[in-house]
């Protein structure tokens, strides 16, 4: 019991730190679920237009990769579970991961470890108060997400068994990450292996779905849409899911006793003896660091790309019998079809926008690991060295929105045999990138101005990403909407092209990131 000494005091530290991080976390994920919930109650209001939705997508291949197994779809219930699923899926997950990773791996990195194992710390008290955290997150989100359901209407049983599947993946998928924090030294290298590891368990489970549903039984992903909320609610899958998770806690804890504490399992590939010419140059070097996380995201877009084009066709029939979609989709003169593609390309963009926050935020994370000093030690300029990572970040973010527009011109060129959409399709898929750019040099600009503050650019994506999903259902005002920059770029294809607020958009993010670089030649190097 000695090594889990100090659990408590560590459970507290973790609170104490993530405060404001955790709550934003829980009410984000509710706030977008639940909010897209009461919009799909109001869209599907009769029974012959849920009889009409699941005629349209529940033979669908694509809109089964993509959501799950479609079952109950002739109930609201089952209509909300299958559109709103994937948002929980993937946001509890990615929350999970990196709370879990931040919090074991990432001290281990920074040194802060070792200094609290000085004291009166157990070796397993950072491990044992991380997952006890995370569990109680992903209880409370699953509680809130319950309730949540239950009083807009739907029925409690089916909203507490959609509670308790996204608490139990997202308790396996903490568990997985606490894992993989103990095979790897680096904490980046440890979120990516266990995202890639989310990857493939989404992967398996869209192949299974669509096929026979035999593979979807080896991802836990799989299990918890298995409990089929509002539906057959089959509690015994929770059991599959936490029991996993059981097994991979205690792998952790038998993998962290045999490993010293700064390293990993599988110890650190030896670089080759002489450095390629591109990482003697910042840009070159900036490029390395982030190429693996822009490859991903790069995939996950192009992917998603193909899903939405693939459901452009079955667009117009699932709207037939339901006017009160029609207006929602319809943008002034476009055809429905145009329309879908719009939002399927703005939701593109949105999601884009996390990973050019990411990519730009990088100048931080190398700023308070220590690392950044020794660059600035030689002839390298804070502008070279910073420039060169935004750089990466604003050209990186545009190859992914394109990747995004190539996957649903190219999935949609598919479907109807028009190969002329697939350039129209990239091209309104890069009409977005202004906006994209614009939420990248908001996190430029706090980068030289206010360091601390550099976490708050994902507040602003978040609030981008509430205006771009729920804006029309929450009924917000229209300054309120105003604020979003992807309010203000051309709906395409669905509208027309207009030049000047990509413009200015445009100018804004460069004027942005004209301000972050130069406060950032003039202030001090930061550590925390």
């Amino acid at each position: 019991m000695r090594g889990l000494s100090g659990t408590g005091t560590m459970i507290r530290l973790i609170l104490r730190r993530d405060r404001i991080r955790i709550p934003l976390w829980i009410l984000a994920i509710a706030a977008v679920i639940v909010g897209s919930a009461a919009s799909v109650t109001e869209v599907y209001s009769t029974q012959s237009e849920l009889d009409a939705y699941a005629a349209s997508v529940g033979e669908n291949p694509a809109v089964i990769a993509m959501n799950g197994p479609p079952y109950g779809l002739d109930t609201i219930g089952g209509v909300v579970v299958y559109e709103t699923s994937l948002i929980g899926v993937v946001g509890i997950a990615l929350m999970s991961l990196l709370l879990v990773t931040r919090h074991t791996r990432a001290e281990e990195e920074t040194g802060r470890a070792e200094l609290l194992q000085a004291g009166e710390v157990g070796r397993h008290a950072r491990l044992s108060a991380t997952l006890v955290v995370a569990a109680a997150t992903n209880l409370v989100l699953g509680a809130l997400l319950a309730a949540g359901l239950a009083s807009i209407g739907l029925p409690s049983d089916g909203a507490l068994a959609f509670g308790a599947s996204m608490t139990g993946l997202g308790i396996a998928f903490a568990a997985l990450a606490a894992v993989t924090s103990q095979i790897t030294e680096y904490s980046r290298a440890a979120a990516g292996l266990a995202g890639a590891i989310f990857g493939v368990a989404y992967v398996v489970r869209a192949a299974g779905d669509v096929g026979s549903g035999f593979l979807s039984w080896f991802s836990p992903i799989g299990w918890a849409q298995a409990m089929q909320a509002f539906g057959d609610e089959r509690w015994w899958t929770l059991f599959l899911t936490l029991g996993f998770a059981a097994l991979l806690v205690v792998a952790a804890f038998v993998l962290e006793s045999r490993r010293d504490l700064g390293g990993g399992l599988v110890p650190t590939r030896p670089g080759p003896p002489h450095a390629s010419n591109a990482l003697s140059r910042p840009i070159g070097l900036a490029a390395r660091l982030q190429r693996a996380g822009l490859i991903g995201w790069g995939v996950g877009v192009f992917f998603l790309g193909l899903a939405f084009g693939s459901m452009s066709q079955s667009i117009e029939e699932l709207v037939e019998s339901n006017p009160e979609l029609a207006e929602i989709l319809v943008q002034q003169e476009a055809s429905l079809t145009d329309s879908f593609l719009s939002i399927g390309l703005l939701t593109v963009a949105l999601i884009v926008s996390g990973c050019a926050v990411q990519s730009m935020l990088r100048l931080r994370g190398e700023e308070t690991a220590g690392r950044v000093e020794s660059l600035l030690a030689t002839a390298t300029s804070r502008d070279r060295w910073a420039g060169s990572h935004a750089t990466v970040a604003f050209v990186g973010s545009t190859v992914v929105v394109i990747l995004g527009g190539i996957g649903t011109g190219l999935s949609h060129s598919m479907v109807t045999g028009d190969w002329s959409q697939l350039p129209r399709l990239m091209g309104a898929a890069l009409v977005n990138a202004p906006a994209v750019w614009l939420l990248a040099a908001v996190g430029l600009a706090l980068f030289g101005l206010i360091p601390r503050a550099v976490p708050a650019t994902w507040a602003v994506l978040a609030f981008c990403l509430v205006v771009g999903w729920l804006g029309q259902s929450l009924d917000l005002p229209e300054w309120t909407l105003n604020l979003s920059p992807f309010q203000h770029t051309p709906a395409l294809p669905a509208d027309d092209l207009t030049v000047a607020p990509l413009v200015a958009l445009t100018a804004l993010a460069a004027v942005l990131a004209f301000v972050g670089l130069a406060s950032f030649r003039r202030r001090d190097l930061s550590l925390s």
